[in-house]
Parts: structure tokens; C-alpha cells; sequence
């Protein structure tokens, strides 16, 4: 593999509700024993501005997350409470704004080969509802988006994780400076990485 792929980057965040549920250290391991190391992280209560920023450094966000959110109303054959993408997507943003401020979230940088799909796959999907078991809001989170939608807010499900190489880039950009982030070496990269394990019983 080359060195380059080994060093794939993801951005985390443990969201506010996730810290009340004081399962930090359990989103950490998880990532940790797959195999994923942690190069940065820190903690903060975020302003109004920086999570806006962070949703939208997609230029596209606002109408993808429109029209994505449209169809999942139709594809559970529900009719959608607004029809305009960009208006529907105007109400998502608010309720994520008023989520991620109302207390601390832990940011976090993880790295490893496949680092944005192996922490995605780990997660679980956006609904915890529908979530796989085994995955961290499958495991952890009862909410779903039909209660999120009658209570209007957010739909609670612990982890922000981003979804492509290219938005971890981004994200990453977005959260960290340069000299936030670290690279260093661990025993276990050898174990994950390495093609000869001989000197492990010492031949």
C-alpha cells in the first residue's frame, strides 16, 4: 500500500449529547482498536458561525441536504412539510446550529489507511434508528427522524463523521491548524502495516 494511503485523514466530532452521555472514551476506542490513531483532538464550545461554516464548506450542502431530505420523506411515504430544497434545508441548518452550540463537543483528527470509510462503516448511519447494531449509534442512540421532526430539532445521534476524503480535507482545514495536528509513530502502525512481523519473537 502506498505511504501516502496509510495516512488518510477523517474528522470527528463528538457531538453535544455525546458528552452528556459521558461516552467519549467509548467513541475513542472504538476507532482506537480498529486500528486508527488519533493525530489531533480538542475540546470547545463552538460558535454559531464556526458550525455554520462547518455544514456548508460544501457549496452544494444546502441543496443536496434539500433534496436528500425530501426523499426520505418520500421513500417512507410521508409528504414532505416543505417542498423547496433550499427552504428545507434552511430549517436542518438552524436545528443542527442550536444542537452543536448548546454545550462542549470534542473535535477530533484520526488516521489510517481508509480512515474515512473504516470511521463511517464504525458509526453507523445517520439515523440511529435504522443504524446498524455494532455500530456506535446503532449501539448507543434510540432517536430517530420522526421524533427529532415532531419535536423540531436535530436528530441526536452522537458523532459527526465526515463522508468523503475530499470533505475531511476540508473539515480538518475547518477545526485544526496545521501545528494542532501531529505525526508520530506507534508499535501498533508496524502490526497494521508492516510486511514482516518476524521480530516479534525475536528472530
Amino acid at each position: 500500500m502506498h505511504k501516502q494511503a496509510k495516512k488518510e485523514r477523517t474528522l470527528i466530532i463528538v457531538k453535544p449529547d455525546g458528552i452528556q452521555r459521558a461516552l467519549i472514551g467509548e467513541i475513542v476506542g472504538r476507532y482506537e482498536r480498529v486500528g486508527l490513531k488519533l493525530v489531533g483532538v480538542k475540546m470547545m464550545i463552538p460558535t454559531e458561525e464556526l458550525i455554520e461554516k462547518h455544514y456548508t464548506l460544501d457549496p452544494e450542502w444546502r441543496m443536496k441536504t434539500g433534496l436528500k431530505t425530501i426523499k426520505g420523506y418520500q421513500d417512507k411515504g410521508l409528504v414532505p412539510p416543505i417542498t423547496d430544497p433550499l427552504e428545507i434545508t434552511a430549517k436542518v441548518l438552524k436545528n443542527l446550529i442550536s444542537y452543536m452550540t448548546k454545550g462542549p463537543i470534542v473535535v477530533m483528527v484520526w488516521e489510517g489507511a481508509h480512515a474515512v470509510q473504516i470511521v463511517r462503516k464504525l458509526t453507523g448511519g445517520t439515523e440511529p434508528l435504522t443504524s446498524d447494531v455494532g455500530t456506535i449509534r446503532g449501539d448507543f442512540v434510540l432517536d430517530s427522524y420522526s421524533l427529532s421532526d415532531g419535536d423540531k430539532r436535530a436528530v441526536r445521534n452522537l458523532v459527526h463523521a465526515s463522508g468523503s476524503v475530499t470533505e475531511a480535507k476540508d473539515e480538518i482545514a475547518h477545526w485544526f491548524k496545521k501545528e494542532e495536528l501531529f505525526d508520530y509513530n506507534l508499535f501498533m502502525d508496524h502490526i497494521t502495516y508492516g510486511t514482516d512481523l518476524s521480530e516479534i519473537l525475536g528472530n
